[in-house]
Formats: structure tokens, C-alpha cells, sequence
């Protein structure tokens, strides 16, 4: 019998165990060794998370906007005092380092911030005497029971674009997070108890395919958000569409920075460093394509290569490292095959990263950084997302011919262009055709007060993730027209009304 721990659900207010006996390992990716087991959630244990969320609805949508915020902001402040505890479980699991996991913590919990002011964020429209004695006002409601399924490169900071705003719109929730590193949605669970939650109103269900078809599948489900890959969105979003389900799901990217010859190069190198090689390259909104303009593709890559072979890798918590593993050998496995598809392909390996092994962790998901030269459109290392720290150089003769590039992608999440000229970002932002835009600014993820969702294959569905469009996915909309009994004038009127 395995002595390991097993991770099961958070249903009703507390953790229980899974149903069947499906389990999963989970790994710490800088050792390689197995940390715990994780039960996979059975079509018994979603509809017992699904019922339960389904009876706690009525009154937690009933309690006044003011109660709601008020647990939002005591969870917010729970979150601040076990920041380090949580962003110790994402570097235990995923593998990024501390630095970045601490970070990732503190996107998270500014949604829950903003959330705090949902009774402004609801407030309707109002119109006084739209005619003869009527008035006319809009409100919005909550939905039911919502639903998110979300990666596993943000354990905690995707689950929280998603929960917050829906618990504090008056839903009720049911997460299933990514079996590779479930541990943070169980301790973000008793966090939001402790915060004054009722029990019900938030539930979580550790599983696979077979969890999210159940969640998909039930009709008591009103809304399903999603966080990943491209394929899978599309599933999530055609399945969820099909069963009347209101649904998000934010898909791949392959996003591009676009170095101008004016750019200043020292900015842009510690760009291109942090945004392809932060996380291990394991973000939907890291640059994994430098489009060098004019002559800056060799004064770029000079810069570049040796920075490229200096970085720091080491086992996350070591607070010194700038990249760890990457989160599961099956995963570093799909990387190295991609880098092997494109020095076959014919692109220019200036700094490989295959063949790293870091002393006293041989069998942890390590990689070094690697970096492409003169990689071009119809190579799959440019076409396809490799999720990995490995970053291509495409270079282009001038900025029309950058900026068709990036549109003729199929992937529209973020973007960025490093430029001295005004003129120059203005016509960049302007006809880009990308969700996501930063001059400047190489990672473009905006603030949890604005929202945070891409273009064409990046995203599916008609709203955007937290911020403004989080109130209008989680609530519908209602419109009252009213008048009284004294202002309405006697007899039957056939006509189609108008105003009087």
C-alpha cells in the first residue's frame, strides 16, 4: 500500500475523499519523484459537487451584493497573509521558481480585490419617465452554478480570474483544476471558508476528461469557463454551446515581439529574457516569437545568445534561480521534440537547451533555454505553441512586412513591439489583430480591473476574462418596465406601444 498522501475534493465545506479508485501521481518536477496521488473525480462525485453548489444557490444569491464583498475582501486578506504558503505548493508541483509563484499569487488575489466592489459593478440602469407615468431600469442576476476548468501553468492565479468574480456576482462554483498540481485549489477552498463563506457555495473536483464531460454534461451547469490549450477549447466551447451552456474558453497563443532597429537594445534583451524563459516558457502569454525588423536581427542576437546560455536554472525555491523544471517529463519530452522538428526543419540553433541536467536533480523535468535563428513562417516551431522555454528570431525586411506577420497568425492573444516612435506603436496598436497589445511592455496582461482575453484562435466565446466583461459572462441581464394603476389610461390598446 503507497504511504504517499492522496489529494481528493472539496465538497460542501470540507475535503472528501474521491468516490472510485482512479488516481493520478503527482510529481515534484525538480526531484522527478512521484509527491502524492490524486483521486480522479467520478460522474458520481461532479453531480454530488454539482447538487451541492445547486442548494446553496438560492441563498447565497439572495444575501445583499455588501455581504457578498465583504467575503471577498476577508479572502483577499487571507490570501495576503498565506501568499508564501501557496506560492511554496505551485513551485512544489509546477516547478516554476518562488520569485514567480509569489507573483502569480498576487495576480490572483487583486481579481478577488476588484471583486470586493461588485455592489458598484452591479449597479443597473436607470431611467425615470420614459413615458407618460412609466419608468424603466435594468438589473443583473446571477446565473446558477458556474463551473471553471483551468490549467496547470497557474494553479492559483487562473482558478481566481474565474471564482472570485463569479461568487461575488451571486453564482456558486465548482472548480476542476488541473490534476498535475491540485494541491493550491484544496487550500484556496478552507481560505474561502475561513473568509465567511457558506458551504456549498464553492466546490472542488480534482479529475480529468472524465470530470470535465460530467461538468458538461449536467444540465444544472449554467456557465463553464476555460483556460488551455487550443484543441481543447474548442471542445470545451463547442460541447458547452450544445448543451445551451454560456461558455469562455481561452485557447493557445504564439505570441510575437516586434523588434524595431530604434528599439533600445539593452530593454529589449531583458524583455525577451524574462518573457520567453519566465515560468519555463509555461505561460499563454509569454513571447516565443522576436520579430527582428531591418538590421537588428545580428545586434539582437549578439546580445541575446550569451544571455540566453547564462541563465540560471535551479530547483524553484532556490531564490537565486531564474528558471526551474518544466512540470512533467512527459511535457519536457513534446518540447525537445519540437526543437529536433526545427533544427530538421533547417532554423539555426544558437543556443541549445536539450541536454541539460542540473547536479543533484538527474531526474528532475530540467531543460536549459534554447534559441532560434532565423526561423521562418512555415516551420512548425513558428506555427505551433511550444509551451516551453524556447524562443524563435524571424526576421523581416521592414514593419509592414512585421505586422502582416503577426496578423496573418492564427493565434491573436498578446503581442508586444519594443520602438522608440510614437508613430510607430500608434499604427501598431491600431491594426494589429491581437487581443493582448504592450509597447514596450513584453508580457501585456492586464490589470484584474480591465479584461484579459485574445483574438481569433485564442479565444472562444463573446467574453473576455475578469474585470467588466466577468460581470456581464456571470449575470444576466434583466429589464423592468413599470407603471401604476393611476397613470394608465382606461381601454384596450392594440398598437404597438410607443412613447406618449
Amino acid at each position: 500500500m503507497s504511504s504517499l498522501p492522496t489529494i481528493g475534493h472539496f465538497i460542501n465545506g470540507q475535503c472528501v475523499p474521491s468516490s472510485g479508485e482512479r488516481c493520478s501521481d503527482v510529481f515534484n518536477p525538480a526531484t522527478g519523484a512521484v509527491s502524492a496521488k490524486v483521486g480522479l473525480a467520478s460522474h458520481a462525485d461532479v453531480d454530488v459537487a454539482v447538487a451541492t453548489a445547486q442548494a446553496a444557490f438560492p441563498a447565497w444569491a439572495a444575501q445583499p451584493p455588501l455581504r457578498r464583498a465583504r467575503v471577498m475582501f476577508r479572502f483577499k486578506e487571507l490570501i495576503e497573509q498565506n501568499r508564501d504558503k501557496l506560492a511554496a505548493m505551485i513551485t512544489n508541483e509546477h516547478g516554476k521558481v518562488f520569485t514567480d509563484a509569489k507573483g502569480e499569487v498576487v495576480r490572483g488575489l487583486e481579481v478577488a480585490e476588484f471583486a470586493s466592489g461588485i455592489p458598484q459593478l452591479l449597479k443597473g440602469e436607470y431611467t425615470e419617465q420614459i413615458s407618460r407615468g412609466i419608468d424603466a431600469w435594468t438589473m443583473r442576476q446571477p446565473l446558477g452554478v458556474c463551473t471553471g476548468i483551468t490549467p496547470f501553468n497557474f494553479p492559483v492565479m487562473v482558478p481566481m480570474w474565474m471564482f472570485p468574480m463569479a461568487i461575488a456576482c451571486g453564482n456558486t462554483f465548482v472548480l476542476k483544476p488541473s490534476e498535475r498540481d491540485p494541491s493550491a485549489s484544496l487550500l484556496l477552498a478552507e481560505l474561502l471558508k475561513e473568509a465567511g463563506l457558506p458551504d456549498g457555495v464553492f466546490n472542488v473536483v480534482q479529475g480529468d476528461k472524465v470530470a470535465v464531460d460530467a461538468l458538461l454534461d449536467h444540465p444544472d451547469v449554467k456557465a463553464v469557463s476555460f483556460v488551455g490549450s487550443t484543441p481543447i477549447a474548442e471542445y470545451i466551447y463547442a460541447t458547452g454551446c450544445a448543451k445551451g451552456k454560456r461558455v469562455q474558453a481561452l485557447g493557445g497563443a504564439k505570441n510575437h515581439m516586434v523588434v524595431m532597429p530604434d528599439a533600445d537594445l539593452e530593454q529589449t534583451v531583458d524583455a525577451l529574457m524574462g518573457a520567453a524563459y519566465g515560468s519555463a516558457g509555461e505561460r499563454c502569454m509569454a513571447i516565443s516569437v522576436a520579430v527582428a525588423v531591418g538590421d537588428v536581427g545580428d545586434k539582437l542576437m549578439a546580445a541575446l545568445a550569451p544571455r540566453v546560455r547564462e541563465l540560471k536554472i535551479n530547483q524553484g525555491m532556490d531564490l537565486a534561480a531564474e528558471m526551474g523544471p518544466v512540470v512533467t517529463q512527459q511535457h519536457k519530452d513534446k518540447i525537445l521534440a519540437y526543437i529536433d522538428d526545427g533544427v530538421a526543419a533547417g532554423a539555426q540553433l544558437a543556443v541549445d537547451g536539450r541536454n541539460f541536467t542540473l547536479p543533484g536533480h538527474e531526474r528532475g523535468f530540467f531543460m536549459a533555454g534554447t534559441l532560434f535563428d532565423h526561423v521562418t513562417p512555415d516551420m512548425k516551431i513558428y506555427k505551433e505553441e511550444i509551451f516551453g522555454p524556447v524562443l524563435c528570431v524571424v526576421r523581416v525586411p521592414d514593419f509592414a512586412a512585421a505586422l502582416a506577420l503577426v496578423n496573418r497568425h492564427e493565434f491573436g492573444n498578446g503581442t508586444a513591439i519594443f520602438t522608440r516612435d510614437g508613430n510607430t506603436a500608434r499604427e501598431y496598436t491600431s491594426r494589429v489583430q491581437v487581443g493582448m497589445v504592450g509597447v514596450n511592455v513584453p508580457i501585456p496582461v492586464p490589470m484584474a480591473f480591465h479584461s484579459f482575453g485574445g483574438w481569433k484562435r485564442s479565444l472562444f466565446g463573446d467574453h473576455h476574462a475578469h474585470g467588466p466583461e466577468a460581470v456581464r459572462f456571470y449575470t444576466k441581464q434583466k429589464a423592468v418596465t413599470q407603471r401604476w394603476p393611476a397613470s394608465i389610461a382606461a381601454g384596450a390598446e392594440f398598437a404597438m406601444p410607443t412613447m406618449k
